[in-house]
């Protein structure tokens, strides 16, 4: 049998060098591992010429995950991502959403989808969702308003599935009136408040003299209207 060698006391400053050293090594591997199978799925979409998943590849995408684009899990896909531009994927921005999901597959990508809105669900990230969807629309630059066409369709992408009647109201309130040609993020956000703030249809707890902006003062004005 081989004898063991007698050595002195463990240096801890070393070992503790030794350690930082190695997990730094495994974990840069490890990494480097991930970021490689991420970007291989990135590249199996991906235009060539331009780095980015464009509109051709974002079908793909859908019809891979057995999907429409309208689905309300592709934008919230775009917001796991921090996505800027509407329509376009980057590397960076696929990286760092497939990363948080810990996806580096397709099927890997469908079983976290469920976790992803359940995730998006509650209510302090959702507010932060809401508010995404309104700005990852906003497709010019120095653009602040979105058209009232694309509020409605948005409405009933990412807000109908919780409150039902208080967008199918909205949505019709907004398609015959005709004061309001776009809205602004505020409008958007204060629509939300008011969707958890107020019972509907009684609308009893609802105070003109509270700060709520005129479109929503409009909006009671004719539900009141149209319930009388």
């Amino acid at each position: 049998m081989r004898p063991h060698r007698k050595t002195g006391p463990p240096n801890p400053m070393s070992i503790k060098a030794n350690d930082v050293d190695l997990f730094h090594s495994a974990s840069n591997k490890a990494l480097m591992q991930l970021l490689g199978q991420i970007d291989e799925m990135f590249d199996n979409y991906a235009n060539e010429k331009t780095n980015m998943i464009e509109a051709a590849g974002i079908e793909e995408l859908c019809s891979d995950l057995k999907m429409r684009a309208d689905d309300v899990r592709m934008l919230m896909l775009a917001w796991k991502m921090k996505g800027k531009r509407l329509g376009l994927i980057t590397q960076d921005e696929w990286r760092r959403g497939m990363k948080d999901l810990e996806a580096t597959s397709l099927e890997k990508l469908v079983k976290a989808l469920p976790g992803l809105e359940r995730e998006v669900r509650r209510p302090l990230i959702f507010k932060d969702f809401y508010a995404f969807a309104f700005q990852y629309n906003l497709t010019e630059e120095l653009q602040k308003t979105l058209d009232i066409y694309s509020v409605c369709v948005l409405l009933k992408i990412v807000l109908r599935s919780q409150f039902r009647p208080q967008v199918d109201s909205f949505i019709q309130f907004l398609q015959i009136q005709k004061e309001y040609m776009v809205l602004t993020l505020d409008q958007w956000m204060e629509f939300y408040r008011f969707c958890n703030e107020i019972s509907f249809p009684e609308l009893d707890k609802y105070d003109e003299k509270l700060a709520w902006p005129l479109l929503i003062d409009s909006f009671v004005e004719w539900l009141r209207q149209n319930n009388n």
